[in-house]
């Protein structure tokens, strides 16, 4: 079964360009490096719940959209080496890219799939 990386971050409907572009660029250089699939989904259809939800999650504003974003790789062992790799390429270096988001509000883990079909 696959292993998977999630993240949920909240980006300005401004940026969503930018946060596209950087995406793009970080989809290639993950998939280089091992990744199975990179996926990039913008809400649609994600209501702001009383007690939870991932607009809460991530606190936006009226001017910011949810981004949910999701990594796959064949173990958690190849994820750990592409991760590895992926932080040290210098193509997605701090001088390479303006975070077209706040990433203190970013959520992420990864996660041992259970169950596919």
């Amino acid at each position: 079964m696959t292993y998977v990386d999630g993240f949920i971050v909240a980006v300005p409907k401004a940026n969503l360009d930018a946060y596209l572009e950087m995406a793009r660029a970080a989809g290639t250089i993950w998939k280089e490096y091992g990744a199975l699939s990179y996926v990039e989904c913008v809400a649609d259809d994600v209501p702001y719940g009383e007690l939870t939800s991932f607009p809460r999650a991530v606190m936006t504003s009226e001017d910011e959209t949810v981004i949910f974003s999701y990594i796959t790789y064949p173990s958690r062992e190849v994820r750990d080496e592409v991760n590895k790799k992926v932080m040290a390429d210098p193509r997605l270096g701090p001088d390479q890219w303006t975070m077209p988001f706040d990433g203190k509000r970013m959520i992420y883990g990864g996660f041992k799939s259970i169950l596919e079909m």
